[in-house]
């Protein structure tokens, strides 16, 4: 599993190569179709800020041969804030003394019906915090079945689960698994998960693993932006990507760099920030590293950021996202993950895509093919 591959690499050996790269190692990746590792060090690297422009044009070039003008729309719903863990970055780390709210069934279809009203979301998102005893699978699997009369594509972001439980939820209708490694720093991980099933690096990265064997068509995967240094995360998450792809080759991958907010209540503080032109920068690098992975940004980013990089290589948005459980008619008080930064509708967001020459898709998945259905949208 990728455990034992990532012990081959050094953290510290890392940051040191990234930061030696040169301009006429960005030159020579910009020249090449197949990129390496090396290559998106290079990309990814300081060397390479002065290429944004350059960067730029290839990716959106990249985007539209192989996704059109295409951008898949989907949309969150946190059923449940209980958590186990003690994430000192999460607001719903355990020992945060707030009350739980964990939707009944009732609640749930109250939550889909709702978010019907508001456009044409077919693509759900389902989450929850990470306790399994009282949101394990079972009440999972029974979110996913009262999603199907409302939503074709169903995916879920919960605790990592065994093999045979992500195959469990794949007959009740589930399409795809997003999973953050938070960081790829297996000294400094448990400084940021110190207790709790999470604190376990081990078993969370090899969770994709576990997914790409019960068969999940799709897997979505990141590092926390915030956390360590972010130039030698997206590194160890091309890795990871590349390795997953040659190991599981039928599974479709999708990544996402969620960038951690300074804390105004003098809660967690990130310990890096990313500039907007280093999000950039990354996303650039990842399109141009991997011409197929589907690159995704949630309303955790600005309006003009979202509008920016729909058009140069992101590929997936959400769109007027709750992330408290019954944020979206039942319980509009109760306990966010985190605060958006996009506060748009879906019909705002869908007007100005298209104002930019974009083709927003909210009904995408083909069951009878198995697969993103966009063909028809190029």
């Amino acid at each position: 599993m990728f455990y034992d591959e990532i012990q081959k690499y050094d953290w510290d050996e890392t940051t040191l190569q990234i930061m030696s790269k040169t301009d006429a190692d960005v030159r020579r990746a910009l020249g090449k179709q197949r990129l390496t590792i090396d290559d998106f060090m290079a990309l990814v690297s300081p060397a390479a800020e002065k290429y944004i422009e350059p960067m730029a044009r290839l990716s959106q070039r990249i985007t539209r041969e192989r996704f059109g003008k295409t951008i898949n729309m989907f949309i969150p719903i946190y059923i449940a804030n209980s958590c186990s863990n003690s994430c000192v970055y999460c607001g719903f780390h355990v020992q945060n003394p707030m009350a739980r709210t964990i939707l009944t069934e009732e609640e749930i279809v109250r939550e889909y019906e709702a978010i019907k009203k508001l456009g044409q979301f077919d693509n759900l998102l389902v989450l929850t915090g990470e306790n399994k005893v009282l949101t394990g699978v079972k009440y999972i699997a029974k979110a996913l079945d009262l999603a199907k009369p409302y939503f074709n594509n169903l995916q879920i972001e919960v605790m990592p689960l065994d093999t045979e439980e992500y195959a469990e939820l794949r007959n009740h209708g589930l399409n795809g698994v997003i999973c953050f490694q938070e960081t790829y720093n297996e000294k400094r991980y448990k400084v940021y998960h110190p207790r709790g099933p999470k604190s376990d690096y081990k078993w969370r990265i090899n969770g994709y693993d576990r997914m790409g064997m019960a068969g999940v068509h799709k897997i979505g995967m990141g590092a926390l932006i915030g956390l360590e240094d972010w130039r030698t995360e997206v590194v160890m998450l091309a890795r990871h990507l590349r390795y997953l792809e040659k190991t599981y080759w039928r599974t479709q991958y999708s990544v996402n760099f969620p960038r951690m907010r300074v804390a105004e209540n003098g809660g967690f503080q990130p310990n890096v920030e990313m500039s907007d032109r280093e999000l950039a920068q990354v996303t650039f690098a990842m399109r141009i590293f991997d011409h197929d992975v589907d690159i995704s940004y949630s309303t955790r980013e600005t309006a003009e950021v979202r509008n920016n990089m729909a058009t140069l290589g992101v590929t997936t948005m959400s769109a007027e996202s709750h992330t408290d459980p019954g944020g979206y008619c039942c319980h509009p008080d109760s306990l966010a993950q985190f605060e958006i930064s996009d506060p748009r509708t879906a019909k705002q967001v869908d007007a100005d895509l298209r104002a930019l020459g974009m083709e927003p898709v909210w009904k995408n998945w083909d069951r009878s093919f198995d697969r993103w259905d966009v063909i028809s949208q190029h």
